[in-house]
């Protein structure tokens, strides 16, 4: 790992060790576990807003199919970014590129696509970007642990910091990139669904929407050739 892939990170390690806070202060507050099963849910579920999720079912004591089922709907977005890596990874090594894949996610996906790594580099700062973003997560959820274990502490409005990091690594990808058509559709899907779409399902319908605007369009190019 070198000084430059660290500095891609940066947004991610102020977004996540906050939003990482969040939900250990909320499984702490929340749950009457021990400590560890929180990190150890950081560790191992790695989930973002799914562990947020994961929280509130277990509060509400739901079964393993009920968690199983809203913690896929709720990450089902992750498919469509692993086909979309599939041939910047096909030649990684066998662990590598699991781990990868594992550690996928939004913001780590927005790092890789938007950076320029030469295909040399690719490989190691793949890895790199997919491993610090990781451990990020996992420092945030254990510091807030322990803060709701020692101390009363209000973490209302501090998951906000997701969203807007998000909202940074798109914009960035989007002044690099000179295909800003999925960029426009999505905005203006996820805009009109806003209003037309249920709350509840917004993110997963407004991402078939797009999908399907974005295939018809390439569909009718290629037919218009």
């Amino acid at each position: 790992m070198n000084l430059s892939i660290f500095l891609k990170t940066i947004p991610v390690l102020m977004g996540y060790i906050p939003l990482g806070a969040a939900y250990g202060i909320l499984f702490a507050t929340t749950l009457e576990y021990e400590w560890y099963y929180g990190v150890l849910i950081a560790i191992f579920v790695y989930a973002g807003a799914g562990q947020f999720l994961l929280v509130s079912l277990l509060a509400t004591k739901a079964g393993y199919l009920e968690i199983a089922f809203y913690t896929f709907l709720l990450n089902f977005r992750h498919i469509f970014y692993g086909i979309s890596l599939l041939q910047d990874v096909k030649n990684f090594s066998f662990w590598k590129k699991h781990i990868i894949i594992f550690c996928l996610t939004d913001e780590t996906y927005a790092i890789i696509k938007n950076s320029d790594f030469s295909p040399e580099e690719r490989e190691r700062s793949f890895f790199w970007v997919a491993i610090l973003d990781y451990l990020y997560w996992i420092l945030g959820s254990t510091i807030g642990i322990f803060i709701g274990k020692s101390m009363d502490f209000g973490w209302e409005g501090v998951e906000f910091s997701l969203s807007a990091l998000f909202v940074v690594l798109t914009l960035s990808l989007l002044l690099k990139t000179s295909n800003k058509l999925p960029f426009y559709v999505a905005s203006i899907v996820g805009c009109a669904g806003i209003f037309l779409l249920p709350n509840q399902h917004i993110l997963l319908y407004s991402i078939f929407i797009t999908i399907i605007i974005l295939l018809s369009i390439e569909y009718f190019r290629k037919n218009a050739k």
